[in-house]
């Protein structure tokens, strides 16, 4: 369960767009200009309460990137479980055109999938095993 508390009267909940749709839209609460080249910080009206087993993402809307070429900088962004602030979606302007955000607009998607953790261990007696593929890293396994 994800617990959300609004903080702004035009914050809404993120929504499905569709039954079927596994993102949320976030919604903008202000009217914010994204000159290109630039980046703005965009809030979205609420916060959250949440426990470590679900990893929050914020990604870009394929629609903004398409037509304005207005991403989600950090995308996938995350959201931890242990933070408690305003929600806000750091978009970038790849465009040659100013972009305008207004309030109530949809900027991004939220994705909630399961997270996991894991036991770290330090192996000095035997070390991690080889693989055919090893230590090939960027663009070893082809195109």
């Amino acid at each position: 369960m994800v617990q959300f508390e609004m903080l702004h009267p035009k914050a809404r909940l993120p929504a499905r767009a569709t039954a079927d749709s596994t993102g949320f839209d976030a919604v903008s609460v202000e009217d914010v200009l994204i000159p290109p080249g630039q980046v703005k910080l965009i809030p979205l009206g609420f916060r959250s309460a949440f426990d470590g087993t679900i990893d929050a993402q914020i990604r870009s809307r394929s629609g903004l990137a398409l037509k304005y070429q207005v991403v989600v900088l950090n995308s996938p962004g995350t959201i931890d479980p242990d933070y408690r602030g305003e929600w806000k979606v750091l978009l970038m302007n790849h465009g040659e055109a100013p972009y305008q955000v207004y309030a109530g607009d949809r900027v991004a998607q939220i994705v909630l999938a399961p997270s996991y953790t894991h036991n770290q261990i330090v192996v000095t007696e035997a070390p991690v095993s080889e693989t055919a593929r090893s230590s090939g890293g960027f663009g070893s396994t082809g195109s």
